[in-house]
């Protein structure tokens, strides 16, 4: 008997066209921070005007309220983080969602009002808003940032998962950084799209000049790629 296929996550598909015609997703050969030749590179620094940064923003909040996740407000992470977490508070609040956010500063602020967070103080249930998890470093920062004000880190939402193995010290860890989060610190991941969504966008592309780019991509998922 044949199966059908699992339906297309549309939302995942939209963003990804949408980062690939912003310039932000863009394919040839990158060097990694594990120092792996990479097919393709995702900057989210890319979504530099007004109406790009709203847009992504509209993705984040669509893809936190269908994931279910109870949550009371938003942290970003400084640097890219604190764009983040302001443009998505926004957009949930246009969305009938208005929740509080913080950020952090990366140095502590010894006059005026002191300390090393600003925005709403941190309670309840936070989602932590970054671009992509490397290597986990920033989510840890921000964990011990959240516990430390006697909240609760419930999740992190990111832009895309790399599906990718993590490195450290120059050997492959087994996981990937967000499976690393999610089994270590205990906490959710939420990902507008993923690296199996970007292979199939490519591979849907026909005759047009992305469609070289899937075995690529594929070839690369096969070497250092986790399920």
């Amino acid at each position: 008997m044949t199966q059908n296929p699992p339906p297309r996550d549309a939302l995942a598909q939209e963003f990804v066209r949408f980062a690939v015609e912003s310039g932000v997703l863009r394919f040839g050969e990158f060097k990694t921070k594990a120092g792996r030749l990479s097919p393709y590179f995702f900057n989210a620094g890319g979504f530099d005007d007004g109406a790009k940064l709203g847009r992504l923003a509209s993705f984040y909040a669509r893809r936190l309220l269908d994931s279910k996740l109870e949550f009371g407000m938003l942290f970003g992470p400084a640097y890219k983080g604190i764009v983040l977490a302001a443009a998505v508070a926004i957009e949930l609040a246009r969305l009938g969602r208005n929740v509080p956010f913080a950020y952090n500063r990366k140095e502590t602020k010894d006059h005026g009002e002191g300390g090393q967070l600003v925005g709403a103080p941190l309670a309840g249930r936070v989602v932590v808003i970054d671009d992509v998890i490397s290597a986990g470093t920033s989510v840890r920062e921000s964990v011990a940032l959240i516990r430390a004000a006697g909240a609760v880190p419930a999740a992190v939402a990111i832009a895309l998962d790399r599906q990718e193995r993590a490195a450290e010290g120059g050997a492959d860890k087994p996981g990937s950084a967000v499976q690393y989060v999610m089994a270590e610190l205990g906490m959710d991941v939420v990902a507008i799209a993923t690296l199996d969504d970007l292979l199939e966008y490519l591979s849907s592309a026909g005759d047009s000049p992305l469609a070289p780019h899937a075995a690529r991509v594929a070839a690369y998922r096969d070497r250092y790629g986790v399920s």
